[in-house]
């Protein structure tokens, strides 16, 4: 997320994190890429709307590999849309409410957790429904001044409590919140 609170551009795109370049010069740091691998590992399912899911489609680069890969993928949508080729791209077209969803798609997740991958809206529709605990979000410090929330309206319950931080060696910083 942008430090102003953005998960894409006003147009989807998401330039200013995949050319991100910064540095941390203070103490203790993480020497990873802001932890996506370790993240990634505790992942069991994914979820996204429809655009989120369009624009990882459209940039699946040269070799058109799916980068989730035997990992389930609801993507919630009223359109039929593609869903990509090969055997490991577990995709999940649904036109359902998230939390009509969310039991099967935590069952699929196993030990794993579920990530929201995108769509403000969809997140807002866990949140509503009581079904997020917790929020790990990794703070890019580049300001947008204006994009796409990482939550479309504020979650009920009110403020979140901070559980920990994380300072990664290229400046961004991960915040983990409990709702």
């Amino acid at each position: 997320m942008s430090l102003d609170g953005y998960i894409a551009e006003a147009d989807d795109t998401i330039e200013w994190l995949t050319g991100y370049e910064g540095s941390y010069d203070g103490g203790e740091q993480d020497p990873g890429m802001a932890g996506y691998d370790g993240f990634y590992a505790e992942v069991g399912a994914l979820v996204s709307g429809s655009v989120t899911y369009e624009f990882v489609l459209d940039h699946l680069g040269e070799s058109g590999e799916w980068p989730y890969p035997d990992k389930p993928y609801w993507v919630l949508s009223t359109r039929d849309l593609a869903t990509p080729a090969g055997e490991r791209a577990d995709v999940r077209i649904a036109d359902a409410p998230a939390a009509e969803l969310h039991a099967e798609m935590l069952a699929a997740a196993g030990e794993g957790n579920l990530w929201v991958i995108g769509g403000g809206n969809v997140a807002s529709q866990l949140a509503d429904s009581g079904l997020i605990d917790e929020v790990l979000l990794t703070v890019v410090p580049v300001i947008l001044g204006a994009g796409k929330p990482l939550f479309d309206r504020p979650p009920p319950g009110g403020p979140m409590r901070l559980t920990g931080t994380r300072p990664f060696a290229n400046g961004m910083v991960e915040l983990s919140y409990e709702l």
